[in-house]
């Protein structure tokens, strides 16, 4: 992904931040020449055993996910191969109005992290506790920040039923690339406009955009 310097996150902990709130990933990776690319959307977490603070490009860092076994996409993953996880973080329109000069042109402020790294399937063949504690421990993390506190533990018998369908990785950075493009290139008044407005859109997004905004040095 082309990052502008202007854009780049301020440090490493912006990059994490933005997955743990926004962990619906596209996973893309390569298929044969008669396939194309394979792109698939599913729920990946940082893995919960590491450290917190990521290195710099988050260099190092794990992220666990799990998909359908019965997707082709899960068959074409080889162990080595480089795949590219992106995640979609806060964005809003900017409407010209804002600048309240002319001529200008209208643009997308928005905010994404794309991880490239390796897989390591775990229990292949044969599922068991590695792909369970991937799913617990997704459930868990999006329990406490998204969810009600369900307890699961009465399902757990249920999850062992479906684990022969779920297909666990275990996914290792390799670098990773951020754009955090929140109208820095404006002046202070035009910024503040900007971010005025998202703040007072009924759209949540919005309004994490102008969160995003006020957080920026």
């Amino acid at each position: 992904m082309f990052v502008p310097p202007l854009y780049r996150e301020p440090d490493a902990s912006w990059m994490l931040e933005l997955i743990r709130q926004n962990p619906l990933a596209m996973m893309v990776s390569n298929g044969t020449d008669a396939e194309g690319p394979f792109a698939t959307h599913l729920p990946v977490i940082p893995d919960p055993h590491t450290a917190d603070e990521p290195a710099a490009g988050l260099a190092g860092t794990t992220l666990l996910g799990h998909m359908n076994r019965a997707n082709p996409h899960w068959a074409a993953l080889r162990p080595g191969a480089t795949v590219l996880l992106t995640f979609t973080g806060p964005h809003a329109y900017v409407s010209p109005t804002l600048y309240e000069v002319s001529p200008a042109a209208p643009t997308w402020d928005f905010t994404a992290v794309h991880a490239h790294g390796t897989i390591e399937k775990l229990d292949e063949g044969v599922p068991e506790e590695d792909t369970l504690r991937v799913v617990t421990s997704t459930v868990r993390a999006f329990e406490d920040r998204f969810g009600t506190g369900w307890d699961m533990s009465e399902s757990i018998g249920y999850f062992r039923e479906i684990m022969p369908a779920v297909g666990a990785f275990r996914f290792t950075v390799s670098r990773a690339d951020a754009m955090f493009k929140l109208s820095q290139e404006k002046t202070p008044d035009i910024r503040g406009r900007v971010q005025r407005s998202f703040r007072e859109s009924a759209c949540g997004r919005h309004r994490a955009t102008a969160d995003l905004m006020e957080q920026l040095p």
